[in-house]
C-alpha cells in the first residue's frame, strides 16, 4: 500500500449561506431541461469513439429524453472546457468541478478516459484490452455522483474496441438513473436548506491560532483508509480531500468530499473518517465545534519484495 494520508489537519474558512430556491416536484422537473455534457474520454481514438457512444446512448434513451435530458453539443462543450483550463484531470475538487460545469453551461457532465492496449501477462497468451473510466459529475454541487470502469478483453484490438463501445451503448439506463436520482436529491437538499438552514459552525483562518488561544481538533489515533481493489486494478494515484464537522465532544458529524477520485477511494475515506474520534477544538479554554479539512494521499500499490534469502555454501572437505 502507498504512503499514509498527509497528517496535517488544515483549517478551512467557510461562509455558510442560505439560498432561497423552490423545490421542483418530479412532474414539474420533467418540463425542465437537464443539460448533460459528455467530454471526450481522453485524446485517443478509443476515447473519442467511447464518448460518442455515451452521447448517442443518452440521446437515444427515450426515458432520458422524456425526463428532459438534452446533450450539449460536443464541440461547444469541449471548447468551453478548454477555455476553463480543463486538461482531462479525473481528480477534481468540488469547486473545480463547479467551475467547469458553469463554463460549459450544463447541469451534469461526464468525463473520463478510454484506451485500447495490448497486454502481456506473466502467464497465458497476449490479449488486447479496451477499457473506459466513466465519471458522472454534478455541475451544481461539483460532486462525483457515479463512476464505472467497463473493460473488454479480446484477441485483437479490432475485436476489443467494438465490444467496449457496445457495452457503453447498453449502459444508457445506468447513466440516466444516476443523473435523474442526483437531480431529485439535489432538489430535496435545496428545499431542506430553505426550511431548516444549517447550523453555524466555528471556523478559523490559518493565522487565527497565533492571535487567539485556539487549538484545532486532534484525532485520538490516525487510521489509514484501505486502498480498494478497483483502484489497485486501475493503478490509481490520487488525493482525496474531505471536510469534516467535529462537534464540541470531538465526535464526527457531517462529512463532505471536497476533492474526489472515484474507484472506491472516496468511500474508503468516508468509512475511515466515521471511525475517528477527536480531542475537540478549543477556544479560550472552551470546547467548540469546528470544520476541518483532512487530506488522504493514495499511491499505487507496489507488491512487497521477497526478503533476501541467505544461502550457506558448505566448505569443501580437506
Amino acid at each position: 500500500m502507498h504512503g499514509p494520508f498527509i497528517q496535517t489537519v488544515r483549517l478551512v474558512s467557510a461562509a455558510l449561506a442560505c439560498v432561497c430556491v423552490f423545490a421542483l416536484s418530479p412532474a414539474a422537473r420533467t418540463a425542465t431541461n437537464i443539460r448533460v455534457a459528455v467530454l471526450d474520454l481522453g485524446e485517443t481514438q478509443t476515447g473519442i469513439r467511447a464518448a460518442q457512444a455515451v452521447r448517442q446512448s443518452l440521446s437515444a434513451d427515450k426515458l432520458a429524453v422524456d425526463n428532459g435530458v438534452t446533450i450539449v453539443d460536443r464541440n461547444l462543450a469541449i471548447a468551453a472546457a478548454r477555455g476553463n483550463g480543463y486538461q482531462g484531470s479525473l481528480n477534481l475538487t468540488t469547486q473545480e468541478a463547479r467551475d467547469l460545469g458553469a463554463a460549459i453551461g450544463c447541469d451534469f457532465f461526464i468525463i473520463g478516459e478510454a484506451h485500447t492496449l495490448k497486454r502481456s501477462p506473466s502467464t497465458g497468451e497476449d490479449y488486447f484490452e479496451s477499457y473506459a473510466t466513466i465519471f458522472i459529475v454534478s455541475a451544481r454541487t461539483g460532486r462525483l455522483i457515479a463512476w464505472q470502469r467497463p473493460s473488454e478483453r479480446r484477441e485483437t484490438a479490432e475485436q476489443a474496441e467494438p465490444a467496449l463501445l457496445k457495452n457503453l451503448t447498453n449502459e444508457s439506463s445506468r447513466y440516466r438513473v444516476s443523473i435523474m436520482r442526483a437531480a431529485d436529491d439535489e432538489a430535496a437538499v435545496r428545499a431542506a436548506a430553505v426550511e431548516s438552514p444549517p447550523a453555524a459552525i466555528e471556523v478559523m483562518s490559518d493565522d487565527d491560532e497565533s492571535k487567539t488561544d485556539t487549538r484545532a481538533p486532534r484525532p485520538y489515533r490516525r487510521l489509514k483508509p484501505p486502498y480498494p481493489d478497483a483502484a489497485a486494478q486501475a493503478e490509481v494515484e490520487a488525493v482525496v480531500d474531505v471536510l469534516v464537522d467535529i462537534d464540541a465532544r470531538g465526535e464526527v458529524g457531517k462529512i463532505e468530499i471536497a476533492r474526489w477520485a472515484g474507484f472506491g477511494l472516496d468511500q474508503s475515506v468516508i468509512d475511515t473518517v466515521r471511525q475517528l474520534h477527536f480531542f475537540p477544538a478549543m477556544r479560550d479554554g472552551v470546547a467548540i465545534p469546528m470544520r476541518v479539512l483532512l487530506r488522504y494521499n493514495f499511491q499505487r500499490k507496489v507488491p512487497d519484495k521477497a526478503p533476501a534469502k541467505t544461502i550457506i555454501i558448505p566448505r569443501p572437505k580437506p
